[in-house]
């Protein structure tokens, strides 16, 4: 499974949510669910988006993604 890592990148460059909404060009509540619910099951992200987080956060997509075992329940 994928994990999105946005809220501990931008909590660590210190930019607020409502901040990396504006530099992202995203709806406050799409990044409110990216926020809430970082595993890929409960978020549908397209990449275009993911390219946006990314370069408002000055990173890597890369950064942004991490790989976690499927949960077997």
């Amino acid at each position: 499974m994928i994990r999105l890592r946005v809220k501990e990148v931008a909590k660590a460059k210190g930019i607020s949510q409502t901040r990396l909404a504006h530099l992202a060009f995203l709806d406050d509540t799409k990044l409110r669910m990216i926020y809430r619910y970082p595993d890929s099951e409960h978020v549908n992200l397209t990449l275009q988006v993911l390219d946006r987080i990314a370069k408002a956060l000055d990173v890597d997509v890369r950064e942004l993604l991490e790989s976690v075992p499927d949960d077997p329940g």
